[in-house]
């Protein structure tokens, strides 16, 4: 993946962040003219993310993703993950996406740090507010391949501060695993259905949804389309 693809991914979205600091020298925050880490455009997108160490465990996720150039290695994205997009809202944690070649290079003890988003984009429970369904498409067209590498710092939301270890967090892959309680809620919040976005993703895409079972440790490694086999997608006849 080229950094112009993954920069076309999140130009001239209506969902690009822009701060509102007064202030745009460097070091002081964004807005037109800024320098630092926080310039450039960011997409914001949804997501539901379950720990690896108690699937039962999920949560509604707020992404926002700048894309980001890795010392002359693979691009990635780096996230900054929030519990909601109101005002004042909670950074529960951070995740990165890198290439599937990116993926494959790494060292054997490193990959089950890292999880798929093949099921996330065709099963529909990854969703882009505010840009239009043809911006969104395109980005899930460039996240489908990508992998993710996602710690939430603040792992009980029912703690005035964030307290304990972080969890490493996994990604859904296949159909009765998602909390429906939360699929409703982004569903109810956004204006969307999860029947409606899995119907287009299928025609854009041409492809069966995932079928992988929960992780079963936490040295599960993870996979993009099935179990066991050759790891490779079923295409709708």
């Amino acid at each position: 993946m080229h950094r112009r693809q993954m920069m076309g991914a999140l130009g001239g979205m209506g969902a690009v962040v822009s701060a509102q600091a007064s202030d745009t020298k460097p070091g002081h925050g964004g807005g037109a003219g800024a320098s630092g880490p926080l310039a450039g455009p960011h997409a914001h997108f949804c997501g539901i993310h379950m720990a690896k160490s108690n699937p039962k465990l999920q949560f509604l996720t707020q992404h926002y993703c700048a894309a980001h150039k890795s010392h002359g290695k693979d691009d990635m994205f780096q996230c900054v993950l929030f519990d909601s997009m109101e005002p004042g809202a909670r950074l529960i944690g951070v995740e990165y996406l890198i290439s599937d070649a990116a993926y494959r290079a790494l060292p054997a003890g490193e990959k089950k740090y890292w999880h798929a988003h093949t099921y996330e984009v065709l099963g529909g429970g990854l969703t882009a507010p505010g840009m239009s369904a043809d911006e969104e498409m395109n980005f899930m067209k460039t996240v489908i391949n990508m992998w993710g590498k996602a710690w939430h710092t603040w792992p009980d939301l029912a703690t005035p501060v964030p307290m304990g270890e972080p969890l490493l967090i996994w990604s859904l892959m296949g159909d009765g695993q998602a909390d429906p309680v939360l699929v409703a809620e982004r569903d109810r919040k956004f204006g969307v259905s999860d029947k409606n976005i899995r119907a287009k993703r299928a025609k854009t895409f041409g492809l069966k949804v995932p079928k992988v079972s929960q992780p079963r440790s936490m040295d599960t490694l993870g996979r993009q389309w099935t179990d066991e086999g050759e790891d490779k997608p079923t295409p709708i006849k």
